[in-house]
């Protein structure tokens, strides 16, 4: 049965908060490049863009998406398929890109955009906004922006957009 954990207003909150502490802890938006991992994490990416330009209309933030289908290492394991096209909008080389997507599980999913990042250019930094940090994770992988922790089941499934956050 599904039970929803968060609802809209709860993602758009956290969502803000999320937006004030990337501003926060790189003192501004200057060289700052938000990346949505395909297909959950552009969304995310998307409103945070809507949210720091609120915060700072100053510096738009160039928004990208990045499919990681490639790079993972469960590739023999089981069928590849590509999530979307990969498309970074700026050289990432001196930038700090901020990698968004919208559950962190096992990590996985994180180390192969890792890899797929380093064909567009040497970021000074890279950080992690999730919505959800379920747990579980089988690489030292951890967000630096976290919209809600969750502590659920490995067989759990859990459901994040815009709209809210579901537990099945």
């Amino acid at each position: 049965m599904a039970r929803e954990v968060m609802s809209a207003a709860d993602v758009r909150r956290a969502l803000t908060r999320v937006a004030h502490e990337i501003v926060e802890r790189n003192h501004g938006l200057d060289g700052v490049v938000l990346v949505g991992l395909q297909r959950g994490g552009v969304w995310v990416a998307e409103a945070l863009a809507d949210v720091l330009a609120g915060i700072d209309a100053q510096h738009r933030v160039p928004v990208g998406a990045l499919d990681v289908s490639f790079h993972r290492d469960d590739v023999g394991l089981r069928p590849i398929v590509p999530g979307s096209v990969t498309d970074i909008p700026v050289p990432l080389d001196g930038r700090v890109v901020v990698l968004t997507d919208d559950v962190l599980f096992t990590g996985r999913t994180v180390r192969a955009a890792l890899e797929a990042l380093n064909e567009y250019g040497r970021p000074r930094a890279v950080q992690l906004a999730v919505v959800v940090d379920r747990g579980h994770r089988e690489l030292p992988i951890r967000p630096d922006y976290v919209g809600k922790n969750l502590p659920t089941s490995r067989d759990e499934q859990v459901a994040a957009n815009a709209d809210g956050v579901v537990l099945r």
